[in-house]
């Protein structure tokens, strides 16, 4: 035979004692904790302020990458006045909006190579064409934007691009006349076939390279220059003798011809 005993159970149930007092001083840190913590945050900020205030990490050497050496010595002079200046607490934001803002620079970048060097990569701006404005001769780069202005006696091998004389033309700034920056813009997205190209002009919507050859490449609205160059390359060799213009303009359906092209432009001057 199975017993069975009941088990009795003390009435009222006791619950379980709570102390906040016990438990929250198994959290709060002791005085020893305390004062150490205190005395590391205090050495911690005098390590920053002496970091900050004397030339311990005082910058003594920038280095610039990525760049010709005449562009890093543009680099170096907008920079010069940050030399002797400590790395702690330097304003990276403000050094990267200094060399962004030379004509020869695309973007910047900066970094802190202790204890005395500030290190800076660059991206060039990629000359493509030579503007003129009577005379006048400014290097553009392959986004539209005036690089600097040429001595009368440079002449670099890259395509020439015309612009009335009251055209405004300023070091850093694009170029202010639409169809010349669209043709500094196509020519710089020409790659190698633009050594092919003497003058760009970009006139009503319609791009035409003048080749050195003498042919008349009409490239149409802009869009798709890489295709239309490489397709224009293909076509150019087996052009029929007495061509003087090959349209492009439709890759798809090249057309060639002798006489006026069906896009009439203004006449430039291809000297200089």
């Amino acid at each position: 035979m199975v017993r069975v005993a009941a088990a009795t159970l003390p009435w009222p149930a006791r619950w379980p004692e709570v102390r906040p007092r016990a438990w929250l001083v198994r959290f709060v840190p002791t005085r020893r904790s305390l004062a150490l913590g205190i005395g590391i945050l205090a050495f911690a900020l005098g390590a920053y302020v002496l970091a900050r205030e004397t030339s311990l990490f005082a910058i003594s050497r920038i280095e610039v990458r990525g760049g010709s050496p005449r562009v890093a010595r543009q680099v170096h002079q907008a920079l010069a006045s940050l030399v002797g200046t400590p790395l702690v607490g330097l304003d990276g934001s403000a050094v990267v909006r200094r060399v962004d803002a030379l004509p020869t620079v695309v973007r910047a970048r900066y970094d802190r190579a202790f204890p005395h060097s500030l290190r800076i990569t660059i991206v060039p701006e990629r000359p493509a064409a030579v503007l003129r404005r009577g005379p006048d001769s400014w290097l553009v780069s392959a986004r539209g934007r005036v690089i600097e202005r040429l001595p009368s006696a440079a002449d670099p091998s890259l395509p020439r691009i015309w612009v009335s004389g009251h055209t405004p033309v300023r070091n850093g700034a694009e170029v202010a006349e639409a169809g010349a920056g669209s043709a500094a813009r196509a020519v710089g997205r020409a790659g190698a076939f633009a050594t092919r190209v003497a003058t760009a002009s970009y006139v009503d919507g319609a791009l035409v390279f003048h080749l050195r050859s003498g042919i008349e490449l009409l490239l149409g609205d802009g869009r798709d220059v890489k295709v239309k160059v490489a397709v224009a390359a293909r076509a150019l060799a087996v052009l029929p003798t007495g061509s003087t213009f090959l349209d492009v303009s439709v890759p798809g359906r090249v057309v060639s011809g002798a006489g006026i092209p069906v896009v009439t432009l203004p006449q430039g001057s291809s000297r200089g």
